[in-house]
């Protein structure tokens, strides 16, 4: 029976943006990892590992997984914050790691084994306007995937004007381009109707409004997005005003996907037994990691909900392991957002998932499969982020008004 020995923190990728946890035992050469990847406040997350958690774990048997994610999930009497469970979720991750490695199995078979051959993933296709757009979907499309994400540039993109071309106050701040919600409104629908035109009904499209548009907008958006029949809407609206997705289900069927923003099941439950969203989309490190996602899936199942695990461009390879993990042991499995890496940072994680074809495979190592080579993660570091704690808030749009866009 292996009891945890230490936890440690290292810091990788060009900007020190990455955040991975290391729990070893007291057994030679058994350990765990996972990601406490947090891309604008590490510091944070990091503090919570080293300073809250990991003096009350050295010394637990690593295998009581449930009992130690209950007890780390009191152990700062507030709960359900972005810190705290993204440290829960590394830390969890680590110990599944762990169990595979000891049961000498991969963790989905842990969590009752695989139900598909592999993980479908969707692509992320942007372009500067439609046609750009439309050639990106085509490459995706014979690169395999059935299903691509479309964008017209940045999230909010075909909303955003030229801060010279808007009616702004005299003493508006400076900007480049703000957020106008009726012109976003006007080219989205458009854009899917020049995809569909190219590309027909089989294509499989989802679209990120990132929370951008007033809760009447959202309601609006997925209206006059139905006629297109999308794959899904994704984040139409913010955490704040979840409230709404009842008037978008009354208003229409446009497929609903949410919880990028989720921490805390006070957010998921209520969507997912009103039945008010077609996936959910929790980050699996955001929400307490694999112990915590796999009751979010068994809850789904049960209301007919589908996951579909958030990744993104900021996520890691340790994240997107826990996230395959769970995709090939969940029946009611989606769809799992794709992510792609550089060469080099992929050599820093030995076992990585297999993205090939628009699908992830899994191997049939123990654990997680993918491990950490600590000499070429410190490598990927930049002199700068090697001399200075990273830290980049999130980047804000406004209205021409001044007004913040969420989120």
């Amino acid at each position: 029976m292996a009891k945890i020995a230490r936890v440690r923190l290292i810091r990788s990728r060009h900007d020190a943006s990455w955040t991975i946890v290391k729990v070893e035992t007291d057994q030679p050469g058994l350990h765990g990892i996972g990601s406490a990847n947090d891309h604008f406040n590490p510091g944070a997350v990091a503090a919570v590992v080293e300073e809250l958690l990991a003096p009350t774990l050295v010394g637990r048997d690593a295998g009581a997984i449930e009992d130690i994610w209950q007890s780390m999930y009191q152990s700062g009497y507030w709960r359900n914050g972005s810190a705290l469970m993204t440290a829960i979720g590394a830390l969890d991750t680590a110990l599944w790691d762990i169990k595979g490695k000891e049961a000498g199995m991969p963790v989905y078979r842990l969590l009752g084994g695989p139900c598909r051959a592999a993980v479908p993933c969707y692509a992320h296709a942007s372009g500067g306007d439609a046609a750009e757009l439309a050639e990106a979907v085509a490459r995706y499309r014979e690169e395999g995937y059935s299903v691509v994400r479309c964008q017209l540039g940045a999230y909010g993109g075909g909303g955003f004007v030229p801060a010279g071309r808007a009616r702004r106050p005299h003493n508006a701040w400076p900007a480049e381009s703000v957020f106008d919600e009726e012109a976003y409104l006007e080219a989205i629908p458009a854009m899917f109707e020049q995809l569909r035109l190219r590309f027909g009904g089989e294509a499989k499209f989802t679209h990120d409004v990132h929370e951008h548009l007033s809760p009447q907008g959202a309601v609006m958006l997925a209206k006059r997005l139905e006629p297109y029949r999308l794959f899904f809407l994704e984040d139409a609206l913010p955490p704040e005003q979840i409230a709404w997705y009842r008037a978008v289900r009354q208003q229409c069927t446009t497929p609903q996907a949410m919880g990028e923003l989720f921490t805390s099941p006070h957010e998921w439950l209520p969507l997912i037994q009103e039945r008010l969203i077609d996936y959910v989309r929790v980050r699996v490190s955001k929400a307490g990691g694999i112990s915590a996602c796999r009751k979010i899936a068994a809850l789904a199942e049960a209301y007919g909900v589908r996951t579909a695990w958030q990744e993104g461009g900021d996520n890691d390879p340790v994240n997107q392991a826990a996230a395959m993990h769970l995709d090939m042991a969940v029946w009611n499995f989606g769809i799992q957002e794709d992510n792609t890496f550089r060469p080099e940072e992929l050599e820093a994680f030995p076992g990585h998932p297999v993205l090939a074809g628009g699908y992830l495979y899994a191997s049939e190592r123990p654990g997680l499969g993918v491990d950490i080579d600590e000499e070429k993660a410190a490598k990927l570091l930049s002199p700068e982020a090697r001399t200075r704690p990273y830290h980049r808030p999130y980047p804000i749009d406004r209205k021409a008004d001044g007004t913040i866009v969420r989120p």
